[in-house]
């Protein structure tokens, strides 16, 4: 069944034994003006349990009739189930009976003694609830969402008169597999996507809309504000995949338009935008959606798994073998492309400078073929980050702050890439403020990237929490485990430090590129300054050997009270690698965000440090956007005026120049 449907009042659901009450029923309620379903509509050659789920999904009352045989019935339970979550729930007892424990303390109207007169009062009451259910059901719901608010962008209220903003809910996963609930948000989250992308149509973004699940799918419409609703549901099986939608106008609580397809998971795409460009004839809008092409059904699954796994793992050799299987699976999938260029980039971070040729060059042509196939993919133009230098390019990495703005909610790699940059701008600030409204509207942010930053930010004790919390959930978690050692440094907490350097700790979760840190903690243990210098001064050497360092070390001469001798060795040095054995790896490697550190508040205190950031390029970066950091308003100098004194200083050029 397809196409626009008739707006239906009341489902009944009743056993099949009890048809002649159940007809009774029908026939009463029709006469009280009301658009009844009842399995006796089904007409020959329907599919009865597609007709069934569609029924049930736009009805606006569901009247169950309890009795011992609908008890009994497994279709009877699921049908009051469902309408329970919607808050669409009328029960009528039609003879003693034990209901399911589930309903026994919902009141129900008792009619086992009925003979079909309209005028019995027990029956008017029956009618009035079913009633106030058609037709107060976003008013029945609006009690209990005061716990989500939408942000004011998206209230109704604030829309011009006629406009519509549309909620797209996450469709019901109803596989036996409970593990496919992936990939149904995966489906509901790209139907999302299509329908905002196609047209002029408002769309409530993803992490709001889809904190709206079952049971509480009912309070979606007040909540959000919004004019319209699609729901719909999701069964997978093999290569088989039934996918059923509906419109829903939220103010008449009319189904515009209502399908269901049942396909191959190769025409996955060519459902999303039939859905999509239903949805906008329903609502007489313009809408002509990009045409996606269609891809192997494996490869779709593979697509939806790699992004939900990228950021909480750090198997980068695995996801590099299923990103190349995926785009040879998938050649004109773009984000499949663009998955595979932001782990490449990743996996570049692991290798020697004068190493990383080709895979960059493998990566930068995996983020070109994305936006060769779909020029607007959210996950490519949020990769292009990556392969920015880690500093002397803050001002290309500051152009992609609109894009990750607006499409935040599209791509999971822009929620870690831009409050990353604003911290490597020295706006902790907005960047903890932004991860938090991320997690607000239940969007991922990682814990220990989270954790991290607040610790950054000052916020000492709540960030070691976070911290360790996450060290608990991924023992692995090198980045991780090196933050620790300067957080148990700085709170003084030899315990606690001596457990995390124990040997057969590090013998078993290896430090990587951050094996300096377990000597550095254990000089902290030992409490000799000297010892401290003594190793600082031998690890300099080797950074200094080739002409270059890494700038974070001059916060480290800085926190042990040597500053004038930090900024005297960074007058001698360039900023940065050399390409050689002594240069820092990693993702982090050269980036200046540690820079700004409320741990070492010393090096920022000195106004040589504005000219650090111009050999940087950050200096240029706040002149130009004026974007200022945290530390402006913080220390003792006028900051601006400084950074104006060096907005033509010259930038250390990163070295070796591949990235």
């Amino acid at each position: 069944m397809g196409g626009f449907l008739p707006a239906v009042d009341v489902f009944l659901s009743y056993s099949r034994a009890d048809s002649e009450r159940a007809r009774l029923f029908a026939t009463a309620l029709e006469e009280e003006g009301l658009k009844v379903w009842w399995d006796n509509v089904i007409r020959s050659g329907q599919a009865f349990d597609e007709q069934i789920e569609i029924a049930l999904r736009t009805a606006k009352a569901v009247v169950v009739l309890w009795s011992e045989n609908s008890v009994a019935s497994r279709w009877v339970r699921a049908e009051a189930t469902f309408a329970e979550r919607r808050d669409i729930l009328v029960p009528c007892m039609i003879e003693a009976c034990e209901r399911p424990i589930a309903f026994e303390l919902i009141q129900s109207a008792d009619l086992r003694g009925w003979s079909g007169a309209t005028s019995d009062p027990t029956w008017r009451a029956l009618v009035e609830e079913i009633s106030s259910t058609i037709g107060g059901g976003a008013k029945k719901a609006s009690k209990a969402c005061t716990r989500v608010e939408a942000p004011r962008e998206f209230a109704r209220s604030s829309l011009p008169s006629g406009d519509k903003l549309i909620a797209v809910l996450p469709f019901d996963n109803l596989s036996t597999d409970g593990e496919m609930a992936y990939f149904s948000d995966g489906i509901s989250e790209d139907i999302l996507g299509r329908v905002s992308s196609g047209s002029e149509l408002k769309v409530v973004g993803r992490a709001l809309s889809f904190q709206f699940r079952g049971t509480e799918k009912a309070k979606a419409a007040q909540a959000l504000g919004a004019s319209h609703l699609v729901d719909g549901s999701i069964r997978r099986a093999g290569n088989k995949v039934r996918i059923f939608a509906h419109l829903t106008e939220v103010e008449s609580l009319t189904t515009l338009w209502s399908e269901h397809y049942d396909r191959d998971l190769d025409d996955i795409f060519t459902i999303q935008d039939e859905i999509s460009e239903a949805i906008a004839q329903a609502l007489d809008a313009a809408f002509s959606p990009s045409k996606a092409p269609k891809i192997d059904p494996l490869a779709y699954d593979l697509y939806l798994q790699l992004r939900q796994l990228m950021y909480r793992s750090m198997d980068l050799e695995k996801f590099e073998s299923l990103s190349a299987g995926l785009v040879r699976m998938a050649p004109e999938f773009a984000d499949g492309w663009a998955l595979r260029a932001l782990i490449l980039s990743w996996q570049s971070h692991e290798l020697p400078y004068n190493d990383r040729d080709a895979i960059i060059a493998l990566g930068k042509g995996a983020l070109e073929r994305a936006l060769s196939i779909d020029p607007k993919c959210p996950n490519a133009i949020a990769a292009e980050w990556s392969f920015y230098s880690p500093f002397g390019q803050f001002v290309e990495q500051g152009k992609l702050e609109e894009k990750w703005s607006a499409m935040w909610e599209q791509s999971g790699i822009a929620n870690v890439h831009h409050p990353f940059h604003l911290e490597c701008v020295g706006r902790k600030r907005e960047a903890i403020a932004l991860m938090q409204e991320y997690r607000a509207r239940k969007a991922y942010v990682a814990d220990s990237y989270l954790g991290m930053a607040i610790w950054r930010a000052g916020q000492f004790a709540k960030g070691r929490e976070m911290l360790e919390q996450a060290l608990a959930a991924e023992p692995g978690d090198y980045n991780v485990r090196a933050t620790l050692i300067g957080v148990y440094t700085r709170d003084n907490d030899r315990d606690a430090l001596d457990q995390l350097l124990d040997p057969d700790v590090l013998r078993k979760y290896s430090l990587g590129q951050y094996a300096w840190a377990a000597d550095a903690g254990r000089l902290a243990l030992s409490g000799s300054t000297e010892a401290a210098r003594t190793f600082l001064e031998d690890y300099t050497k080797r950074q200094t050997k080739f002409g270059s360092i890494e700038p974070f070390l001059l916060a480290l001469w800085s926190d042990l009270g040597f500053t004038d001798e930090g900024y005297r060795l960074a007058e001698t040095v360039r900023l940065g690698p050399s390409g050689n054995e002594g240069d820092v790896l990693g993702e982090n490697a050269y980036r200046p965000h540690l820079l700004f550190s409320s741990a070492y508040p010393q090096l920022r205190q000195d106004r040589r440090f504005v000219k650090l950031c111009a050999r940087l390029g950050l200096v240029e970066y706040w002149l130009e956007t004026g974007s200022w950091p945290d530390c402006a308003d913080e220390v003792s100098y006028d900051f601006q005026a400084e950074c104006e004194r060096y907005r033509y200083h010259p930038k250390d050029r990163f070295l070796p120049n591949r990235i």
